[in-house]
């Protein structure tokens, strides 16, 4: 080690010191109620009452939630820091799911621009315009692995895949809590929902999860060991259980995994009350049966519920939890204080911080709208729209122009004044050149009352072109807000239908939390883009795209089901031992009456849907097309040591410049465990001028093959791999290579 690097490693071993002798001589001066005090959460009821004011005095509770005023966030650490016993200062958590005053897309939105560094940089904003309010913790990143866009959570999500999420875990992570903890403007960041809430039975909130352990581990908890590798401060309990354990009752995970195996010495949180719902599961008799599983389990802090204020102390002097377990748990919500430089500097000054919703903060709120846009479809090319062969464009549909809905779920502190919606960014773009008639035609999402409809209609007929912005308003996604039908609702699909009869090139923009199954309107449109909840800025980002300023970029982070019975439906499913092939697929309309059972089709589809999907994950058109050429792998046997390159040749063989996203899948065909058809294993966004070609490359080692074989231990196994290069986990150039024992 040379000597920058020695000078670096003791600075670190002496804070460390530092902060653990600061732990050991705080914990021994803690009565036990002081002890309990910090592993207490409450919410802020919106003033600080004298109750409460006694409470944090006295040490009674070491964390609020949902303090968003710097004012009463600086009083309250006033109190605690001056006037309880031992000066400990408060976490102030506040859910910054994505942005706080300046909104970007939602997190699902996010992922589809496959760009962690514009993750991360969204991320940055939103702790800066949190931390200006007083708040010192954001209760994200959410990084359940979500498969059924039945349930409403997945909007919070990365989406399906365990590679893909645990990019984005590491750039929220580091977003928001940057280089260096104890600085201005860096917040503690909290990994949730450990683990496997994502798989909820039916896409019902808050349900069962059953999830075998081979799958948890090489599925469910990537993201989770990901964002723990980055220095991620705390974790969040799941709400659901997990194989009969629910998460806040569950020492496998807390212990076990999470601090015996991981290393994890921050600290965990239950969710809202879930110490409480052990009861209503029937995993604890009580509430006092409650406290004593979620602590022996390694829950540190009880968010709102009261089952450790009430109950702690008395298992303690009974004997049912040694001191021991709660000093070691209090001591791991000190240490996360302590790094944040919360003993140091508790108050927050509004003036050291930018303003929220400055210009730089709309920038990149635009950037990440924009490369958020998927174009699933573009029959004749009619987008991009020019206007200079326009005379007039009609613009429909209820989320035209609605400053509210476009900011999606857990937007709590999000500003709708900031919002700029795809209907003023159209007037914006096309000034005087052409007349924009706008119809809101239903008043909802979910609206069925189609009195609007002949005024639309007019619009669209006495147009050149309809542009229609359709889906769902914000909170028909996002927790407990699950469906069942996940068709665009109301009477939006009778609406497009109406207008398709004008005879008009017909452009749909839909805004949702979650995939929709739209299969029942892409024949009613020319075009059609997903935009997710694009945030404060999305209607400059659609406007740049419906107008050709720039060629959309965003990738699927989710598969697109044809119909609500395939799901789940994902493109790392596993081969099966009767895979379905184009030649094998029968559709039940092809059966004969009568026929033999075992004539036809004996493979894994459905008769009525197929076995693909509307949209595969990491699909995305563009303005231009891409032509991948040329794989080429740097050797075709690969030594457990060594590394492998894989690259291709990709081309702008179009006429705009435009981005693609590049990217990576392998395919491990026989493993100790059955492996998946295909896995992301890497991915590049980069930019091309027309006719540009550029060689992308990706390095591959034994880790990157590694996974949890039979015995639930990491393994990397010798045999037969293929890899693939191209712009979705359906397309692109393959090849193949070998990894052997070295």
């Amino acid at each position: 080690m040379n000597a920058s690097l020695s000078a670096v490693a003791a600075e670190s071993t002496s804070a460390d010191d530092v902060i653990e002798a600061r732990i050991a001589e705080l914990v021994g001066q803690m009565t036990l109620d002081e002890k309990i005090g910090q592993m207490v959460q409450t919410h802020y009821p919106g003033e600080v009452s004298a109750e409460m004011a006694d409470a944090v005095a006295a040490g009674r509770i070491g964390s609020l939630l949902n303090v968003v005023d710097a004012d009463v966030a600086n009083e309250l650490q006033r109190i605690a820091t001056d006037e309880s016993r031992l000066g400990i200062p408060l976490l102030l958590a506040r859910d910054v799911i994505h942005g706080f005053r300046t909104v970007l897309p939602i997190p699902l939105g996010q992922a589809a621009t496959w760009n962690p560094d514009l993750v991360e940089r969204g991320t940055r904003i939103a702790a800066l315009e949190a931390a200006r309010a007083g708040v010192n913790w954001a209760l994200a990143p959410m990084i359940d692995i979500s498969r059924d866009p039945r349930w409403g959570r997945i909007a919070e999500s990365f989406g399906e895949d365990p590679y893909l999420t645990s990019r984005f875990a590491v750039a929220m992570v580091e977003g928001f809590q940057g280089d260096d903890l104890s600085a201005p403007g860096t917040i503690a960041a909290c990994a949730k929902h450990f683990a496997g809430y994502g798989a909820s039975e039916a896409g019902r909130d808050y349900n069962t999860t059953n999830i075998p352990e081979n799958e948890l581990r090489n599925v469910h908890l990537p993201p989770f060991k990901a964002a723990v590798d980055a220095g991620v401060t705390t974790l969040m309990t799941s709400f659901s259980d997990l194989n009969g354990v629910p998460a806040s009752g569950n020492r496998f995970l807390m212990q076990e995994v999470l601090r015996d195996e991981w290393g994890f010495d921050g600290f965990v949180v239950s969710d809202w009350d879930s110490i409480d719902q052990l009861t209503d599961h029937g995993f604890a008799a009580g509430f006092r049966d409650a406290a004593r599983k979620a602590v022996t389990a390694g829950v540190n802090m009880e968010m709102v519920s009261r089952t450790y204020a009430d109950h702690l102390a008395q298992l303690v002097e009974d004997g049912e939890i040694a001191i021991e377990r709660v000093d070691q748990l209090v001591g791991e919500i000190l240490r996360i204080k302590l790094r944040l430089g919360l003993f140091e500097n508790p108050y927050t000054e509004p003036g050291d911080f930018p303003e929220s919703g400055n210009d730089d903060h709309l920038a990149v709120a635009r950037e990440a709208a924009l490369q958020s846009l998927v174009l699933l479809q573009n029959v004749g090319n009619v987008l991009p729209l020019d206007v200079r062969g326009l005379d007039s464009i009609a613009v429909i549909g209820p989320l035209s122009d609605d400053p509210y809905e476009q900011l999606g779920t857990w937007i709590f502190d999000g500003d709708p004044g900031l919002s700029q919606t795809p209907l003023q960014a159209i007037r914006t773009f096309v000034g005087d050149r052409a007349e924009i008639k706008y119809v809101r035609a239903l008043e909802t999402s979910r609206s069925r009352d189609t009195a609007g409809f002949s005024e639309a209609l007019e619009a669209a007929r006495s147009s050149d072109a309809v542009v229609l912005f359709l889906g769902e308003e914000s909170i028909l996604s996002g927790e407990a807000h699950s469906r069942a039908n996940i068709d665009l609702p109301g009477a939006q699909v009778e609406l497009v239908r109406e207008l398709r009869s004008a005879g008009k090139p017909v452009i749909a923009f839909i805004l949702a939390g979650r995939p929709l199954t739209i299969e029942n309107v892409l024949q009613e449109v020319d075009a059609l883009v997903f935009a997710w909840h694009p945030g404060t800025m999305g209607g400059p980002a659609i406007a740049d795209v419906l107008f050709g300023i720039e060629s959309p970029s965003g990738k699927l982070p989710v598969t697109f089901p044809r119909v609500v019975g395939q799901i789940p439906i994902y493109y790392a499913q596993k081969n099966t031992g009767k895979p379905a092939t184009p030649e094998t697929y029968v559709h039940l309309d092809d059966l004969p009456v009568r026929g033999a059972q075992a004539a036809f089709g004996m493979t894994s589809h459905h008769l009525d849907a197929g076995y693909t999907p509307l949209f595969a994950f990491g699909y995305g058109l563009s303005y231009t097309e891409f032509t991948y050429s040329d794989i080429e792998l740097s050797r075709s046997t690969l030594g457990m040591a060594d590394s492998l390159t894989v690259q291709a040749v990709v081309t702008n063989s179009g006429e705009v410049a435009a981005e693609e996203v590049v990217q990576l899948y392998i395919r491990d065909l026989v493993g100790d465990v059955t492996r998946p058809v295909k896995e992301l294993k890497g991915f590049k966004r980069i930019r091309l001028q027309p006719g540009e070609s550029r060689t992308l490359s990706f390095e591959l080692t034994g880790v990157d093959l590694a996974f949890y074989g039979q015995d639930m231990e990491l393994m990397t196994e010798p045999g037969d791999f293929h890899v693939w290069i191209g712009g979705s986990s359906d397309a692109g150039l393959q090849s193949s290579f070998t990894l052997v024992d070295d």
